[in-house]
């Protein structure tokens, strides 16, 4: 069943993370929700306003460039390697926005040869980033994240967000 405009779905039903809220894990469970809508996605994760990681997907198959340190190669390496490129991605454009008197950044997109990168903010000044590759369908893409911001963005409270950040953290 399909929430009502603005309410957060219940997760499904199976194996829980244990202390966690029913918030969080509300949010987890949206979070991977959107990575399996996207066609194409490859990775998504949820930064705060002030760079942490609160959630994330797993990353899924990149390609590897030989003689590199690959992100993946460390736990939770890609998903923080992502949050921390989402961070600096958004700061990036909020002080361009600034400079250009063009009010608030809702959305940023980066279109490479071999994928594409999409941040949108969060009303909590959360970001929400996706990767995805470059064949994706931009329109599923931003309307899926849409989705998410509009049902995620009211319940990211401060307490939440320090929940969150805790179990990352400590790997919950």
């Amino acid at each position: 069943m399909d929430p009502k405009p603005g309410q957060v779905p219940e997760p499904e039903q199976g194996p829980q993370p244990t202390g966690l809220s029913l918030e969080a894990r509300n949010l987890q469970w949206l979070l991977q929700n959107l990575i399996h809508e996207v066609p194409g996605a490859r990775s998504v994760v949820v930064v705060s306003s002030d760079g942490l990681l609160l959630l994330g997907s797993q990353p899924g198959p990149a390609p590897t460039v030989p003689g590199t340190a690959e992100a993946g190669s460390r736990p939770g390496g890609a998903r923080m390697d992502l949050a921390a490129v989402v961070s600096g991605l958004s700061s990036l454009t909020d002080g361009a926005a600034r400079l250009m008197d063009g009010g608030r950044v809702r959305q940023t997109t980066v279109a490479m040869d071999d994928g594409m990168l999409v941040v949108m903010a969060i009303s909590d000044g959360s970001l929400l980033g996706l990767h995805a590759t470059a064949e994706s369908d931009m329109s599923v893409v931003a309307y899926h994240m849409a989705l998410f911001v509009g049902r995620a963005g009211h319940v990211l409270t401060p307490a939440l967000r320090g929940e969150l950040s805790q179990a990352m953290e400590s790997g919950r």
